[in-house]
């Protein structure tokens, strides 16, 4: 089974270099081919089109609706190839309407299209232990499959396209919540006296803490201690666009978006006050910590 990656950034470069490491031949792109060089066994070239003419099973790993219009739909993209007995998978977080019309353009020149958005972020990825949301037929289900294993430590196909995207919008929507409530709870403690780093020892033990907390409370004190963001594994700028995505979703079935329509604003505020390019996890602290300075 020839596999291709279109897409080699900061997710698709370390699910290619792990399926590189399991024995996989891969056919690789990335608009800047500079950043594809250098997995071990991979061919980099010079379309999206190439790849999918070339592989058998092609995954899609791209940042949002922009990239992933021109990338399938642009000069060279993936549907200028003939796509018969070829399976697409796209792992983006996009809107159930987006990744419907892509299952449809696909078909139409010939293939199968599955969405399977991923939760997790590089070090899973990095390791095969992301889990993955599919939506799709049964056929392009079983023709991913096996690929889509090496990179998961859960698949789950939930139903027809749209199902997928649907499931990780609900995901991480809790996660978006709890990092805005979490620099509010810090912000009752800090108005008392209570030392930041003791408050955020604290609400990590809590039981109000979610599984990521632990491993993002330490730059989160940090950036409240010396100003410093630290590293990035999903920008605030992904984070507002998944939030957006909920929303629309929500309104265009007519259910209940107030928390998240609230916490998109906070973090709306805070991309505008210059944290774009910020880990999301540090949202909830604009507003108690300047940018660049301590708290």
């Amino acid at each position: 089974m020839k596999t291709g990656i279109v897409g080699v950034g900061n997710m698709g470069r370390p699910i290619a270099e792990h399926l590189s490491e399991s024995g996989m031949a891969l056919t690789l792109w990335n608009r800047s081919p500079e950043k594809a060089q250098g997995v071990a066994g991979a061919t980099v070239v010079s379309t999206p089109q190439v790849v999918a003419q070339e592989c058998d099973v092609i995954i899609s790993v791209l940042a949002n609706d922009e990239a992933i219009a021109a990338v399938y739909y642009g000069d060279g993209g993936l549907l200028k190839a003939d796509l018969t007995g070829r399976v697409i998978v796209e792992l983006a977080t996009t809107s159930p309407a987006t990744a419907q019309s892509l299952e449809a353009a696909v078909i139409a020149r010939g293939g199968l299209f599955l969405e399977c958005p991923v939760s997790g972020n590089v070090v899973p990825a990095r390791s095969g232990q992301l889990m993955g949301l599919a939506g799709g037929s049964t056929a392009a289900f079983d023709a991913a499959r096996p690929v889509l294993a090496q990179i998961t430590r859960r698949l789950e196909h939930l139903g027809p396209v749209g199902s997928g995207s649907a499931m990780k919008l609900a995901v991480n929507l809790p996660l978006m919540v709890y990092w805005s409530a979490l620099g509010e709870a810090l912000g009752i403690a800090m108005a008392q006296g209570v030392d930041p780093g003791r408050a955020l020892d604290i609400l990590g033990d809590s039981s109000g803490a979610i599984g990521a907390a632990k491993k993002r409370i330490p730059p989160i004190h940090e950036m409240i201690r010396t100003g410093d963001p630290g590293t990035v594994s999903f920008t605030l700028t992904n984070a507002i666009k998944d939030m957006r995505l909920m929303t629309d979703v929500a309104q265009s079935v007519g259910h209940p978006h107030a928390v998240i329509t609230s916490v998109l604003a906070k973090a709306e505020a805070a991309a505008s006050g210059g944290w774009d390019t910020y880990d999301n996890s540090l949202a909830g602290l604009f507003g108690l910590v300047n940018k660049g300075e301590k708290a």
